[in-house]
């Protein structure tokens, strides 16, 4: 993992995207005689990187063209045109060596025997990766002890249930110590306990190993709580990069700073990097939009008046996601008009 305060710039890059773009071409009939061809953009020229030790979550709605780009580092899909290196590698052509370098989870598809036991699976996949017995062995013993899978490594793959399925994925994932993780979808369908378990075993596994996470999810807590950053896309195109509070100020929304003070005040309106959106108890609370630093808006209002007690909400990434496609969306419209 980079030094802190090293930039994206000074790491080695394990994730390098420039104008990738993956186009296919689908065929309807038209009346009974004459067939109908549809190019469908998937992937429209996205570029971006990931640096060794981050986790970036990668974001979109259905059909934004997310699994499309993890076909595509996988060496499973050819892109139509671009540039595309993995751990250094071409993933189409050196898809070998690459598939020794990388674990990758999908939340729909497996990697395990249906009908054999989980810990066969995790044998014969250590068999494949030539690991050595004590280093699978050293590996398998800490997803047991993390992941709680102990007590049904002997039970059949399709005997288990979602979330000890995707427990065991993450662990088959994982087994060959990958440089990067690809994880799609890995929550779906799992209960509230199955989820927290998983993200807190991908935390403390990237912090213990310094393993490279590209997550690609619709549960957006998964991305709270584990990724530094985002990458949104829509449309097949990458609509923003950065933080998940720069993605909050792209949409345009803003964190709301609640203030309780010790005697009423005048509404708190002209406090730099702030809108005043309401005012209760007689001027008690008053809740601030902050539309610049958080810290200084607090300093302003404190140096004005006696503060009891504050509390800053980060605006719902839901919402703000949701917003973020409405505006990519209103974009081509107009676009196309």
């Amino acid at each position: 993992m980079s030094e802190p305060g090293s930039t994206q710039n000074e790491q080695e890059m394990i994730v390098e995207i420039e104008d990738l773009s993956r186009h296919f071409v689908v065929r309807r009939s038209v009346g009974r005689l004459r067939r109908e061809k549809r190019v469908v953009r998937a992937v429209d020229g996205i570029s971006f990187t990931v640096g060794k030790g981050e986790c970036v979550g990668y974001i979109g709605a259905n059909g934004a063209g997310k699994s499309t780009t993890i076909k595509m580092l996988t060496g499973i899909l050819v892109p139509t045109s671009g540039r595309v290196r993995v751990c250094g590698l071409e993933p189409v052509r050196q898809r070998r060596e690459l598939a020794r370098r990388i674990g990758v989870v999908f939340g729909q598809r497996s990697q395990l025997w249906w009908d054999l036991p989980l810990a066969e699976s995790f044998r014969l996949l250590a068999a494949i990766h030539r690991l050595p017995a004590e280093r699978a062995a050293a590996r398998l013993e800490r997803c047991v002890e993390l992941l709680d899978i102990g007590p049904f490594l002997d039970t059949p793959v399709r005997q288990l249930s979602l979330g000890q399925r995707m427990r065991g994925e993450v662990t088959a994932a994982l087994l060959h110590s990958p440089e990067l993780l690809l994880l799609d979808e890995p929550t779906v369908g799992l209960d509230i306990v199955s989820k927290e378990a998983l993200r807190a075993f991908l935390a403390a596994e990237r912090a213990e190993t310094g393993t490279t996470i590209l997550l690609t999810t619709h549960d957006l807590p998964d991305i709270e709580r584990l990724s530094d950053r985002v990458v949104v896309v829509d449309g097949g195109q990458v609509v923003h990069t950065g933080t998940l509070s720069g993605l909050a100020a792209e949409a345009g929304v803003d964190r709301v700073l609640t203030v309780e003070l010790t005697a009423p005040a005048e509404p708190l309106g002209d406090v730099p990097g702030t809108r005043l959106l309401s005012v209760e108890a007689g001027g008690l609370r008053q809740h601030l939009a902050v539309t610049g630093s958080a810290a200084a808006a607090v300093a302003a209002v404190s140096a004005r008046t006696e503060l009891r007690d504050l509390t800053i909400a980060e605006p719902d990434i839901e919402d703000v996601v949701a917003r973020l496609y409405r505006r990519a969306a209103a974009a081509r419209s107009s676009t196309v008009d």
